[in-house]
Formats: C-alpha cells, structure tokens, sequence
C-alpha cells in the first residue's frame, strides 16, 4: 500500500497542540486545528453582542492559539504564510472533517479518561485507513484505544514530539500491540523525511526514554546540589557546555521549559514506579514551594532564575534555595574546569574534569552522572531495545552532546565501572557480562561505520539512506584535497564536496585557495561539487580578527589582496564549468552568505539563517554579495512583472544596511536569498544528501554556467535616493553619523557609482568599486571599534 499523507488532523489547540499543527504546516501539511465549544462568552464577545452561536466564539479557542503563533519566541512557523495551511475549527461543528484527513494527532489534557473519550469520538468520524496518534509524554498508549475498533487500533500509535516541535529534532514514536507493522514503518520514514526529525522507537513505559532519563538526571542534580550546598547558579556553570549540553545547562532549562511541566513529568513515573526508583522521582520541598508560588520559570516571570532592574541595567538573579529569596548569580570555577576548558573535544574534556580528585566540581559531576549512567543501563530493554536508541533520543530530546552510553566511552568505561564497584555501586548484570567478555567500549568504528554493543555482541549501526556523515566518510574514504581550513572529499556517484573546518568556519585565505583548487578538480575529474559541512553553523563570515589586525598595523595593501582573492573565489564558483551547489544551514552570515548568492544552486537546511550582516561591524559586504543579491533580485521577479531598478536598489539597500537575517530557509526566500531553483532540506542530516541530489540533475538537465552579461544600475539618480533615506534616519535618530558613512558607500556601490541611470555596467567594474569602499571603511577607526566590540562582546556597537 502507497501512504501519502497530505491533510493533517490536531485534536487540542494549546501550547502543544498549536506548535505541531505549526511545524506540519511548515513543511507544507493542509492542517485542521480542533478544540472544544467554550461554554461561557469572554467580556469582549459580550461586548461585540455575539451568543454561543456565534462561529466567532465556538472556534474562539483555536482562533485565538493561531494568533498566538505570530506572537510567540522564538517562533514556531517558519514563514507567516504557513499560517495560510492551518484551518481552526471546533470538536461539535467540525468533527465529521476528520473523514476527510489522512493522519489525526490528539493532543488535549494529559487524563486518560479524557484521552479515551476524545478516542473514541476520533474512531466514529475517521476514515478507515487513516493514522491516529497521540501525543502523549507518558499516559499508556495501549490502554487509550483498548475500546477503539481493530481499524484505529491497527492505525494508532504514540508520537511524541519535544517542545518547541520546530526547533527540537526527537521524535518518539511508541507502538502498541496491535500497531500494523507496515504503519510503524512508513511513521518512521515520514518521521524523518517529511518532518525532518530524528525518529526513535521507544516502549510503552512511563515517560517513555528521554523524558525518563531526562528527569532523573535532573533530580538527582538537584538532590546532590542540596548536599554539597552548591548554589544553582554554580551548578549551572558546570553542567552546561563544559559536559557537552546546551547553555541552558540545567536549571535555566527548567526555567524556560516551565516547572509545572517538568513536576507533571516526574509525578507521572513516581506514581507508576515501585521500590527504590520511587525515592528518586520525588519532588523536593523547594520545588512543591515554587510550583504553589507559581514561579514556573519564563512564562511566569520569574523560576530558579529572575531578571532584575537596577541602577546599571538589568541583571539576572538566582534562587536561593533555602531562603527561597533571589541572589547574585555565583559560578564555581575550580581546577579541573579550568584545565577541562583548555582541553578540546568532548572526550578530552570529561576526562579531565572527572580526573582531579577532591576538585568540588569534579566529584560533583562524577556523583551526578555515575547514577544517571547505571541507571540509563538498568533501563536498557525496559525503555527502548538497543543503547543507540538511549542515546540518539537523549542527544535529540535534551540536546546532550553526547547520550549516556556516549559519556560512559567518553569518561573510560572499564576504568569508571571499577570505580563504581569500589564506590559500592550495584552495577547491571549485562555490564559485568560485557566487561568480562573483554568488551571495553559500547561504539566502535571500523572502516567508516558504527557499530554498538547488544547481546553479546556488536551490532552495526543503520542510518536513513539520506543520512550522509562526512566525518565516517572521510574515515572511509581519506580526502581528495586538504589544507589547515578546508577539505575536498568524494561523496560518490562522481559528486566531490568542499568541507569548511575552521574556527567556526570562518573564511581565511586558507579556504579561498581550497575553493579554486577544489573547482579546477572538479571541472577535471567530477560530476559537480557541493560545498557544506556538518559543523555547528555553515559559516559565520569572513575571519574579523585577522582582518581588524590587518587593518590596526595598516596592512591595506595584504587586505585588498585578500578581498581580490575572495571576489576571485566567489566568480570562480559563479562560473564554473560544473555545477556548484552550497549548502547552508544555521549562522549562514555575510562571507558565508556571500559563498552560496553566486552558486548554481542553493540547498539550504529549513534552520538557515542568511543574512549580509557587514553593516553591523561597520563594512559592507566585499566579496561580491551587494552585486549578487541585487542580481538575485532581479531573477526572482515574478513573470510579468516590469522591473523597476529603483525599487529592487531599495529593497536590497535596505537588507544590507539593516543587516536583516532571515529566520528560516523559507523566510530567506522572502528576503531574495534563496529562489526558485533552490530548495529546502526540512532534515539536516539530509543536507548533504539533497545537495549531491541537485548537482546531479543539473549535471542530467545538462548544465552550462552562465554568460557574463553587462549588469543594469540605477546610477546617481538612485544613489541620491538611497543617501536621502539615509540622511532621514539619522535626522530622526535611528542613524549614527558613521551608519551615514557606511550607507553612502553602500549606495555608491549599489548605485553603480556616478553612472547615468539605466547604465549597463561590467561585473569585474562593480566588484572593484565594492573593494575599494570596504577598504575605505575598515580603514576608518569607528569601524575598527565596531570590529573590537563584535570579537569581544559578540554584538553590534552602534557608535
């Protein structure tokens, strides 16, 4: 049997609800949004005379939440236009309408008898077929549809989206029974080719595996925290990136997660958990306290953390605890964190922070993490079949670097278990068994796979055929071309792909000179070539350090070499003879965005956020990206559309000079970054995969670089324009004299310079007029100030 599923059901419009309805209409899903008939009127319908009767009121509730997504931060759509595929409506008026969809996903209130009501009314209007799911985070997935007919109960099954469902990756889905095989499979491959998550099958026990991992890990935190009389802000500070997890760390995770949500969690497996395991789901007093206080973190204002105002600005507050009064904000600072910090890799660093004997954090951490890892161990075949389960759903869910069987290979785990039995710790049968086996990892990689640790025996790792790890595959493989900032590796079927990886992939003359090389192999012995890489964002822009330092020691002569060999660079990749496709995802800022405007084609992660962003260090862009964007422009207007030079100058005068960054691929559209030949990966771990797809078929479609073609510009008729609206802003204060001087040079440039209007100019005239006014600026001192603020404080300086 073919499924499609092209209409969508939610049952539930809250904050859940709402959010899934949003991440489906993200990637293109007509979805209906349902929930209850208010019973009584607001003051404002009483106002406006409407009854019960009204429409208006009956679909208050859903009407109101799709509102709501506009609102929210950070924002659940990926575009406003998604809003375009949610229909709101009602469980009494449009309850039929289920018919008519092909999945139905109930999310209302987590009660079991409410659930089953909802079931029910679903398995009397659905068609026969059509996929039911609940969104549950722990009530039994079997005992819902035990009333259902064998249609639904075929058809059910949990899925468990995190929240917010567009940012995080894990998707649980947890079958039942009686869930027809053939069902299971397809949600898995839609899980992740449509939905772009991260699929993990769990079993049907309470709070299935992240959440149950998740929150024992947190009390147990908050358990050794109250004994060694550290405060929270001093856990925080260790248990974020310094062990591989997000900034949020621990208690500023609750915060934005809401505390009444993390206690429901946690009283959910205390009341279905027996013995010894009871004891460490009980909430501590303070928590009850700030739960009956409302102190519920973000949405309340105020949780283990509170933003005060004072004399010299706002500053944040931890809770103390035992006072239960907010206090200055402490970090702990010891030894081990401080040589942990020196240390690069994860492995690296765990090594050392546990190393160091009688260091507060050090003995902190061990004491905290050595229960979550026998407990994680304990849970093995209760909670999920495999440990690569445990740890892709704790690296997707709560954004661990590494899962828990990860850290235990990490910390040495033949060493950790010794110290663990010395400790007088119970260690799981199953790890003895391997230890004396003479297994002393749970991974291992042979020739560019993975395999992990079951039954005795090491079973290889599967991966979606679109899963494409540059990092196995180098291991693989080896490397066509290399030097100290880039790679050039063979991605098979005659695809080659260009690897940024320097500090934060930022562009120095090391990746210009691999970009050249790796196209003159390329047009040698290649189909085409991708550029991407699997780093935290695609590239951040061009190196600002070197080139501040450049400028500081008056080294314009070095500078304007490198900003030829950029430009060179980005035409190399505009003209080459075989197809060029970049792909980006994350921070794609000004050098970065500059690499992908002039590509034949752009495959770009749903999470893309693209921008020229020179403006906000005191530069325009110099690699050619004022010239690409406007010529991009250009090429996205619709047919039929006249083109008006003098309001696409405008547009892309105003994106640059504001420095706008787009907040999805969808987005980067609607900001003429990305157009009709580009596409959009909704899984990142696609990207690469989608991106080699795109050069073979325009290799396939036969493809021919483009002409050099003489470029139309507004000239100084324009150029006046664009000086005027900038001289405005500064009169009306939203400009500093220096934002003046950087527009006029970016007019001057968009402009064409002193041209006549309508003027055809060359390409190579613009970029050098583009060059010579980013030299001009960095030479002036407000600019480097700008530079300095940005390297140091990570934000614009607006001088």
């Amino acid at each position: 049997m073919v499924r499609r599923i092209e209409r969508a059901a939610v049952i539930g419009s809250g904050v859940m609800g709402a959010g899934i309805a949003a991440h489906l209409a993200n990637v293109g899903i007509q979805t209906l949004m349902l929930d209850m008939v208010p019973k009584e009127l607001t003051d404002q319908e009483k106002h406006a005379e409407l009854t019960l009767k009204d429409m208006a009121v009956r679909n208050r509730l859903t009407t109101v939440s799709k509102k709501a997504l506009l609102k929210q931060k950070p924002s659940p759509i990926t575009s406003k236009k998604s809003l375009d595929l949610i229909e709101v409506g009602n469980l009494e008026d449009d309850i039929s309408r289920l018919g008519e969809v092909d999945w139905i996903i109930e999310v209302v209130v987590e009660n079991l008898v409410i659930k089953k009501k909802v079931l029910s009314s679903i398995d009397t209007h659905r068609k026969e077929g059509s996929i039911v799911s609940s969104n549950t985070s722990g009530i039994s997935i079997e005992r819902m549809v035990e009333e259902c007919s064998e249609d639904l109960k075929e058809h059910f099954l949990g899925t468990h989206f995190f929240n917010p469902p567009r940012y995080l990756k894990l998707l649980e889905i947890i079958p039942t029974k009686c869930t027809n095989k053939e069902v299971l499979t397809f949600m898995k491959k839609f899980g992740e080719d449509v939905l772009g998550k991260g699929v993990v099958e769990a079993k049907d026990t309470p709070n299935f595996i992240a959440n149950r991992i998740g929150t024992y890990g947190l009390l147990v935190t908050t358990q050794k925290m109250q004994e060694k009389g550290l405060s929270i802000g001093e856990v925080d500070s260790i248990t974020g990136p310094l062990i591989g997890r997000p900034k949020s760390a621990t208690y500023r995770t609750l915060d934005v997660v809401g505390l009444d949500t993390f206690v429901h969690v946690a009283n959910n497996v205390y009341d279905k958990v027996d013995g010894m395991e009871k004891k460490f789901f009980k909430i501590p007093s303070f928590i009850q306290t700030m739960l009956d206080n409302k102190w519920l973190g973000a949405k309340t204002g105020q949780g283990f953390y509170l933003k005060k105002k004072t004399e010299s600005g706002s500053s944040i507050y931890e809770l103390d605890y035992n006072s239960l009064e907010y206090k200055e904000q402490k970090s702990l600072k010891t030894k081990a964190t401080e040589i942990a910090k020196q240390e690069k890799g994860i492995n690296r660093k765990m090594k050392a922070l546990l190393s160091v004997k009688g260091d507060p954090a050090s003995e902190f951490l061990w004491e905290t993490m050595k229960p979550v890892l026998i407990y994680s161990a304990d849970l093995v075949g209760e909670i999920a079949d495999d440990i690569n389960s445990i740890d892709q759903a704790m690296r997707w869910g709560f954004g661990w670097q590494l899962g828990p069987f990860e850290m235990w290979d990490a910390i040495g785990f033949k060493k950790s278990v010794e110290r663990m039995v010395e400790e007088g710790e119970s260690i799981p049968r199953w790890i003895t068994d391997m230890l004396e086996k003479g297994n002393d990892s749970f991974y291992k990689k042979e020739n560019g796979s993975v395999s992990y640790y079951q039954d005795g025996q090491y079973k290889t790792q599967t991966y979606n055929s679109k899963d494409i790890n540059l990092h196995l595959l180098k291991e693989k493989n080896g490397v066509i071309k290399k030097n100290t900032g880039a790679s050039l590796i063979d991605l098979g079927d005659g695809v080659a792909g260009l690897e940024f990886n320097s500090k934060s992939n930022a562009i120095g003359m090391d990746i210009l000179q691999m970009i050249n090389q790796s196209i003159e192999e390329v047009e040698k012995n290649y189909e085409g070539l991708v550029i991407g890489n699997q780093g935290k964002n695609f590239c951040v822009g061009a190196n600002v350090a070197l080139m501040l330092m450049e400028a500081q020691d008056g080294n314009y002569f070095e500078i304007d070499m490198v900003i030829k060999q950029f430009q060179k660079a980005m035409m190399n990749i505009k003209y080459a003879n075989k197809p060029v496709v970049t792909a980006p995802f994350g921070m794609t800022l000004g050098g970065g965005a500059e690499v992908c405007l002039p590509s034949s084609a752009i495959q770009a992660a749903q999470e893309t956020y693209m921008g020229l962003v020179e403006f906000g260090v005191g530069l325009i862009p110099g690699g050619g990206g004022n010239k690409e964007l406007y010529l991009k422009q250009i090429r996205n207007l619709p047919p039929g559309v006249d083109l008006d030079l003098h309001k696409v100058t405008n547009t892309v005068f105003e994106r640059i000079a504001m420095a706008k960054v787009s907040t999805s691929a969808q987005e980067a559209i609607e900001n003429g970054y990305l157009n009709k030949q580009d596409g959009i990966s909704v899984n990142q771990d696609h990207l690469i995969h989608d991106a080699k797809q795109k050069v073979l078929s325009l290799t396939k479609a036969g493809y021919q670089s483009p002409k050099r073609e003489k470029i139309p510009v507004v000239g100084e008729p324009g150029y006046a324009t664009m000086l005027l609206g900038a001289k405005s802003l500064a009169f009306s204060g939203y400009a500093s004299e220096h934002d003046v001087k950087i527009a006029t040079k970016l007019a001057f440039v968009l402009a064409g310079g002193r041209v006549k209007e309508g003027s055809l100019v060359d390409e190579q005239y613009l970029l050098d007029i583009e060059r010579e006014a980013f030299l001009s600026l960095i030479g002036e001192r407000k600019t480097q100030e700008r530079m300095q603020y940005m390297l140091v404080k990570g934000k614009p300086l607006r001088n």
